[in-house]
Parts: structure tokens; C-alpha cells; sequence
């Protein structure tokens, strides 16, 4: 897989964006070329638990029933602290591409961990900023990688799920 090939996709809810992974599913598209991105808005007065069992992380509280679908349908899991993100649930592919820019030490150009691991991927830095407003908005991203191919199929099906924002990094 040329993970250099993304289609970035944000979403005003997990409403939608869990409606956008469903299509995706429901045509068959690969689930371990896709992840996304969303805000954990949980602080100390609201606990919440995070664990991985095998692949899957568990999620409860108030979007816990969409975390807990998604995580079913992704394989990797992740919590991050994102300075002047805040928190950022991550599943898919995106979270090793984070870890091994953090484990990497790589800085790139005061790019957050985040922010990196989009780099890595070929999205351009001005994509990235737009991409991590959109986070702290509220908002989800979607990101699907893949060949050209995949990542042309998923376009098209992505585009029917009225996203806010769809583009094609290559």
C-alpha cells in the first residue's frame, strides 16, 4: 500500500462521520485503510475508562456507543494528549504513524504529534492546520489511505455522504 495516497474527509458529528464508515463498510472497502480522528471531551469530573483488548480499544460515556462501534470496525486505537488540540481519540493506521513520529522525535516545522503523522502520510501543512481546527471545532476526520485506486473508489462513495470537506492528497 502507497500510503502516500489519502482522501481526508471532516464531518460536523459522529453521527455522520459514523454513517460515512458504514458506507465505506457496506461497500467493501478495506476497514484497515481507514481512520479517523475525533475530540475526547471527558475531563477528570467525568471519568472515562480506555483499554485495549487485543486491537480494540473500549470507550464508555457519552459518545462511548460510537467509539465502541468504530473501534469494532478499525483495527488500532489510540488516546493522545495534542497540545492546542486537546484530546484526540485516533483509530486506524494514523495511530502508528503518530507513535513512530513521536518515538522518532521527528519535529516538523512545530507540527504537533498529530500533525506529523499526517505529514508522514503526504498531506501538505496548510491541509494539516485546516485539519487540526477542524478538530478542535468539534469535528471528525476521516482518512482513508490506500493505492490510487482505493482511494479514487472511496472518493466517490465518500462524496455521497455530504462531508464538509473532501479532498485528495497524493
Amino acid at each position: 500500500m502507497n500510503k502516500n495516497n489519502s482522501i481526508v474527509a471532516t464531518y460536523p458529528s459522529h453521527t455522520v462521520a459514523e454513517a460515512a464508515i458504514k458506507e465505506l463498510q457496506q461497500a467493501g472497502f478495506d476497514m484497515k485503510k481507514l481512520s479517523i480522528v475525533g475530540r475526547d471531551y471527558h475531563t477528570d469530573e467525568h471519568v472515562i475508562g480506555y483499554y485495549n483488548i487485543g486491537d480494540r480499544m473500549k470507550v464508555w460515556g457519552k459518545t462511548g456507543a460510537f467509539w465502541g462501534g468504530i473501534w469494532g470496525f478499525l483495527v488500532g486505537s489510540a488516546f493522545f494528549w495534542v497540545p492546542g488540540v486537546g484530546p484526540l481519540l485516533v483509530g486506524g493506521p494514523l495511530v502508528g504513524w503518530i507513535v513512530g513520529a513521536l518515538e522518532g522525535a521527528i519535529v516538523v516545522g512545530g507540527l504537533s504529534a498529530l500533525g506529523a503523522g499526517l505529514y508522514g502520510l503526504g498531506i501538505p501543512e496548510d491541509s494539516i492546520l485546516r485539519y487540526e481546527t477542524a478538530l478542535k471545532t468539534g469535528k471528525f476526520v476521516l482518512i482513508v489511505h490506500g493505492s490510487i485506486e482505493d482511494t479514487i473508489h472511496a472518493k466517490e462513495i465518500l462524496n455521497h455522504t455530504k462531508p464538509e470537506t473532501l479532498e485528495h492528497h497524493q
